[in-house]
């Protein structure tokens, strides 16, 4: 059998037996309708997908009891404004990135992705084994919130850039779209960082109020443009080694779910998780192929501009946990559970992985 009609098979026989057992589990329960806000354009089909992927799923998991309407960025409220709209009850839920909101608190980071920090494989081992989960939701819990790891893109990559960049004085002065610790670093080295939703990059790039930018990596960036503009493709992207995104829900709408609810709402999350991931895996390199033929020069960054970035990260990291407990609390345990992947993951992955990514 070819493998496409045997996952339409199992697809199919999956949603039988979830139809099949759906209304045994949910018949007496109420009607639920949620609205999802995401800080994500459907133009993104992977990204924005996640959230379309949680209420299909969750739709079969309750036999059509529990449904989610998806709204992408800017429908219901801007982008970057979709932690607010969960907190204040505007909508039930949303989709982002937690690095969106290190305004508030720079702790929200860990969430999401710290400069220097943790692979794709590392942010879910912390997550869902090694107490991320537990201690990111203290926190959210002070802003009404419960979150659920939603997806990761993977390592991503440095960004699009007019000029070329040598060396770390060529950053003095550039005007980046980059949000969140990674501007922050950007800016301690002498870039001018911006913050923009997904939707809003293109445009600024084109009429010159930026000068460079970074997305996601190739197949995003394809679907955006960016090469259109600024032809020098940058890697790797330092500030986002294993980016998650999360769902939020209000806490209050979250404590009022039956059981069941619950529990289907959170496999169905833990399936978005991972099937992102996966599709970008799977896109990147069909979608760096074709930049590349389009003329995108493909470039990585100076070894000067990564040291400084690096020793400018940590530095921070040590001045935030001396004057915020919140990143202080977190902080310990993250670098320690860090530092004992990095040794891991160095002794096995790496060193399988550089032999045979450089074999002749």
């Amino acid at each position: 059998m070819h493998r496409r009609a045997f996952l339409r098979g199992a697809g199919a026989a999956l949603g039988a037996a979830t139809a099949s057992l759906a209304p045994r589990a949910f018949a007496d329960g109420p009607a639920i309708r949620w609205r999802l806000a995401s800080s994500f354009p459907k133009s993104l089909d992977t990204i924005y997908g996640a959230g379309e992927r949680l209420a299909e799923r969750l739709r079969q998991l309750t036999g059509g009891k529990f449904q989610i309407r998806v709204f992408a960025g800017g429908d219901l409220v801007p982008g970057l404004q979709v932690m607010d709209a969960v907190q204040n009850g505007t909508v039930e839920c949303g989709h982002t990135a937690s690095y969106y909101y290190v305004g508030k608190n720079m702790a929200f980071a860990f969430d999401c992705a710290l400069p220097f920090g943790l692979t794709a494989r590392q942010q879910n081992a912390w997550m869902y084994a090694g107490g991320g989960l537990q201690a990111m939701r203290e926190l959210f819990r002070q802003y009404n919130i419960i979150q659920f790891p939603g997806g990761n893109t993977g390592a991503q990559m440095g960004g699009w850039y007019r000029r070329e960049i040598k060396s770390l004085a060529d950053l003095k002065g550039l005007k980046i779209r980059i949000p969140g610790i990674g501007g922050q670093i950007m800016a301690k080295l002498g870039a001018v960082p911006q913050t923009l939703a997904g939707s809003d990059i293109y445009p600024a790039l084109e009429r010159g109020a930026l000068d460079a930018t970074e997305w996601v990596g190739p197949h995003d960036d394809e679907k955006l443009g960016f090469h259109k503009i600024a032809k020098h493709y940058y890697y790797p992207g330092w500030w986002e080694g294993g980016p998650q995104l999360s769902f939020y829900v209000n806490l209050a709408k979250w404590n009022a779910l039956p059981e069941a609810y619950r529990a289907a709402f959170e496999a169905a999350c833990a399936e978005a998780n991972v099937v992102m991931l996966a599709e970008y895996d799977q896109r990147n390199p069909l979608a760096l192929a074709r930049l590349l033929k389009q003329g995108a020069r493909l470039r990585p960054f100076p070894k000067d501009i990564m040291e400084a970035a690096r020793n400018t990260a940590l530095a921070m990291y040590d001045e935030e946990a001396a004057k915020n407990p919140s990143f202080a609390r977190i902080y310990g345990d993250w670098k320690k559970f860090r530092d004992l992947q990095f040794e891991w993951f160095k002794v096995a992955e790496a060193s399988y992985a550089n032999f045979l990514y450089y074999a002749k």
